[in-house]
Order: structure tokens, then C-alpha cells, then sequence
């Protein structure tokens, strides 16, 4: 899986068409993907699947800042953070920090009260459905972002490299416990979302002071 069929044009206009798209399906993937997940975790009884869920409408508000940035730059070209991304990055860290502490505080209940869930079957259809859609992402985000020479959408496509990595800890740990039935893989999973939502947060704040990095440490233009 090195490339995809579908094409990138080289002009601005078309990139930046291209950008906002990107951000919409963003959007409007991880509203889908919050419910779906939301639903079946508390259906389910899997606290992973749950706070799954819940780390995606947190991501709908980053989103919603990283699209209204495509579109103030489409217009004017400007590439520090306007009043409002600035607020929707507090937003976004403050709940990113509000979900790790309730995910710690339900999975050590969980292991506690040697909780199992019902199933996690569709931890497993959801995170591989994730980590499929993720990847296109990236792979479309980096391209549009390297052609824009924009930090901003750049720095977008890794921090979604770090929804795929919450993907893969919920299918690992949805898997895990399918074939050892160990309540505990359930909770395992909840504690390692919550210390990458709790990374996230911290993006958050820092991005919203100005440094678009994203935790690339300077690498963004790599991989």
C-alpha cells in the first residue's frame, strides 16, 4: 500500500479545495464514528470502545478549527491562529484532559470490580475500519499539506497519525479480549486511550499557543 490511485492537482486553487475537503470528511467521519462507537461501548459494557467514542467528538472540534484555518488561509494567506482556532484548541485540550481522567477513574473501577464487557467484536469492525480511513487520510493530508508548503495541514496529518495509533490500541485491545476473555484487556485498552487523549490535549495548548508541531518534534515535513 505505497500510494493511491487518486491524483493530486497542482494547482492552489485545487489544493486548497482538496484541503477543505479533507477537513470535512474529517469532520463529519468522526461524528460518525463518535456515535457508532459510543453506542455499541455502552451497549456492549466495553469502556474502550466507549472513550474511543468519545476522543472522536473531541476530535470534531479540533476539526472544526482545522477547517476553518484551511478556509481563512484559501482567503488571505495568513498562517498565525485567529481568535477563534485559538479558542477551539482550549476547548479541544481542556476535554482531551477531562476524557483521560474519567477513562482512569472507569477503568480502575473496572479492574476493581473485574468487570467484562458483553462483547468487543465491534471494537474490532470499528478500529479497522479506522485505521483504513486514517491512513487515506494521512496519505492525503501530507500530499496537499507538502504541496501548500503549509505547517498547518502538515501538522494535521500527524496529529491524525495519532487517531490511527488510538485505532490500533482499541483493536488490540478488543482483539485481546475475544480470544482470552480477560475483563482486563478491556481496561488495559481504556488507560492507554486515555494517556494518547491526555498527549492529545497537550498539542492542543501548545498548538493554540502558536506551535503547529503537533508533536512531530520538527519532523513534519518527513514520512
Amino acid at each position: 500500500m505505497q500510494s493511491l490511485s487518486i491524483g493530486i492537482p497542482q494547482d492552489k486553487t485545487d489544493l486548497y479545495r482538496w484541503a477543505n475537503i479533507l477537513a470535512l470528511i474529517t469532520i463529519f467521519y468522526n461524528i460518525g464514528e463518535g456515535i457508532i462507537s459510543v453506542f455499541f461501548g455502552l451497549e456492549d459494557e466495553t469502556i474502550a470502545l466507549f472513550g474511543f467514542g468519545l476522543d472522536s467528538f473531541v476530535e470534531v472540534i479540533s476539526g472544526i478549527g482545522i477547517w476553518h484555518t484551511i478556509r481563512r488561509m484559501r482567503l488571505n494567506n495568513h498562517v498565525s491562529l485567529d481568535a477563534f482556532e485559538t479558542q477551539a484548541l482550549r476547548i479541544t485540550g481542556t476535554a482531551f484532559y477531562l476524557l483521560t481522567a474519567s477513562l482512569i477513574a472507569t477503568a480502575v473501577f473496572s479492574l476493581i470490580r473485574h468487570h467484562r464487557p458483553e462483547t468487543t467484536v465491534w471494537g474490532i469492525v470499528v478500529s479497522l475500519i479506522s485505521i483504513l480511513t486514517m491512513w487515506a487520510l494521512i496519505h492525503y493530508k501530507l500530499k496537499v499539506g507538502r504541496r501548500l508548503n503549509s505547517q498547518a495541514i502538515i501538522a494535521d496529518a500527524h496529529c491524525t497519525r495519532t487517531c490511527m495509533y488510538l485505532s490500533f490500541v482499541l483493536l488490540l485491545a478488543s482483539a485481546g479480549y475475544e480470544l482470552t476473555g480477560l475483563g482486563g484487556m478491556d481496561a488495559a485498552g481504556a488507560l492507554l486511550i486515555a494517556w494518547l487523549s491526555f498527549r492529545e490535549g497537550r498539542e492542543a495548548f501548545e498548538k493554540s499557543k502558536g506551535n503547529l508541531s503537533c508533536g512531530c518534534r520538527g519532523s513534519c515535513n518527513k514520512g
